[in-house]
């Protein structure tokens, strides 16, 4: 069996407060993007085989799809085993969600492979188990998330646009930006209503990331991103989870697809450059 595990990008992104255990208290508006990672599992007799095409990846128990596997086989009671092959487009610690769309496709999968029956609801608390990001991507395609990220309210009426999206190849540490986020920028009262996202200009208007201060003063070169993509067109501009990728919002994918060649021809190769839609 083959899946895809989609990347996402966070539309606004708030941090309300550091939390007791350590953890931020965030507000964010999550969507999946047509960048995606592959995977291919095949039934085995015993044990679980993962293999990367990304070599710098771990392939065992520190690797969120061995750890996928190992819990939904727990859960279920399941003796047998499963290979397999994960195939990295989504790059590595760059604020797109990759590892935890590849563990919820994981869970997926291997429900429907193996005919294990078990209910969205239970895939949920499966995918909390593997940390607050993942039950996104069994959720929805879009959706506001508040608490650490784990509490998920749908989202509709989004209009489609499309990204391009620039990854400056190196990765960036979550726990890093979190941790020298200054919580007096953030701790201001946090506007919890739905905003109203008829238009695409509305989503540009929404536009938002409190960790861009954080990860823009470790990494300066970030900044200059945004402005390239505003200088190729973008409506809008901004860093996504903890970063370091950078994306901008396209209203139609002719523009989009130009301003990704074009950023690819003048970065000569520097950049990570993709373009994808809304899904």
């Amino acid at each position: 069996m083959r899946i895809l595990a989609p990347a996402k990008i966070n539309l606004f992104l708030r941090v309300v407060r550091k939390r007791p255990d350590g953890y931020h208290d965030i507000f964010s508006l999550i969507h999946k993007i047509s960048l995606y990672d592959e995977l291919a599992l095949t039934p085995k007799p015993e044990g679980i085989i993962l293999t990367c095409t990304d070599a710098t990846l771990p392939t065992g128990k520190d690797n969120l799809v061995y750890r996928a596997a190992e819990l939904i086989f727990s859960h279920v009671g399941y003796s047998s085993g499963v290979e397999i092959n994960l195939n990295k487009r989504i790059p590595p610690a760059a604020g797109l969600g990759g590892g935890s769309s590849d563990a919820a496709a994981t869970l997926t999968a291997l429900n429907k492979m193996f005919s294990f029956g078990l209910k969205k609801k239970t895939l949920l608390s499966l995918a909390e188990q593997l940390g607050a990001d993942v039950p996104f991507f069994i959720f929805s395609d879009k959706a506001f998330a508040a608490g650490i990220g784990n509490q998920l309210k749908t989202c509709k009426n989004i209009p489609e646009f499309y990204v391009v999206l620039i990854n400056p190849q190196f990765p960036l540490s979550t726990k890093t930006v979190y941790d020298n986020l200054n919580l007096r920028l953030t701790s201001k009262k946090i506007n919890y209503s739905i905003p109203r996202l008829c238009a695409l200009g509305d989503v540009v208007r929404q536009l938002h990331n409190d960790l861009e201060e954080v990860s823009f003063k470790m990494h300066p070169q970030l900044g200059k991103l945004k402005q390239i993509l505003l200088q190729h067109g973008a409506l809008g501009a901004l860093m996504s989870g903890s970063g370091p990728t950078v994306f901008g919002i396209f209203s139609d994918e002719k523009s989009a697809r130009y301003a990704s060649a074009m950023i690819s021809g003048e970065t000569s190769g520097r950049y990570l450059v993709f373009c994808a839609q809304s899904l």
